[in-house]
């Protein structure tokens, strides 16, 4: 069912573990990010950004729909299911930039790239379907917080392909916190949420971490 606006602005919260936890350790801070999403990278640095974003979340079921399994409580429930869906749209905007940027740009240590690229992916997978309660859900929502950040990039790329970004339809960044703190109220699952967002905020920062290593690697050649 469709995720309920009217029904979050009736629960109360404050940003709390998680807003701090998004501001310190979301993929916005990362330098190299910001630098692609303002422009700043060449045309194959945006290339192979969207080509590895595509890797780690182009493939469904994603990390969301996992999630989605293992929901215990309705409210849980209608975020993932809310979230899942607009993300079908998310995919298949990214996808569609892929394909349109071409082949992935020719990078001296591509294998070991590729390698730690399908390690990250399979380290989401497991995060995603982990059983312990809050866990997988910390990941999905620390997807969604994470993404305006990276859909900065998405669109950069879109714009440099001469392509039409369509709105996002995901839960707006405060509902998700609201409903983080509801959910932590609830049920009791601070610390295994926590630990799911950390873990998806480090692999997203990872990831940019790599990207600008392959960006550095292609200009010495």
């Amino acid at each position: 069912m469709p995720f309920d606006s009217v029904q979050i602005a009736r629960l109360s919260g404050a940003s709390g573990p998680m807003g701090a936890l998004t501001a310190s350790d979301g993929v916005q801070v990362h330098p190299w990010l910001r630098r692609l999403a303002a422009n700043g990278g060449s045309p194959r640095d945006l290339a192979d950004a969207v080509h590895y974003l595509c890797l780690l979340h182009g493939n469904h079921p994603g990390v969301i729909d996992l999630a989605l399994n293992h929901a215990r409580g309705s409210l849980e429930r209608d975020w993932l299911e809310a979230a899942a869906e607009a993300f079908v749209a998310e995919r298949e905007f990214l996808v569609r930039i892929v394909a349109a940027a071409g082949p992935l740009p020719s990078t001296p240590g591509h294998a070991e790239a590729e390698a730690a690229a399908q390690h990250q992916r399979h380290a989401l997978d497991m995060l995603a379907q982990s059983d312990r309660a809050g866990c997988a859900t910390g990941a999905a929502l620390a997807l969604a917080l994470d993404w305006d950040a990276v859909r900065d990039v998405l669109d950069a790329a879109a714009t440099r392909l001469g392509l039409i970004a369509p709105r996002s339809t995901l839960p707006l960044a405060e509902e998700t916190i609201i409903v983080v703190d509801t959910l932590v109220r609830e049920m009791s699952v601070e610390r295994a949420m926590l630990f799911g967002a950390q873990q998806m905020f480090a692999q997203h920062r990872g990831l940019f971490d790599l990207l600008e290593a392959r960006a550095s690697a292609r200009g010495k050649h």
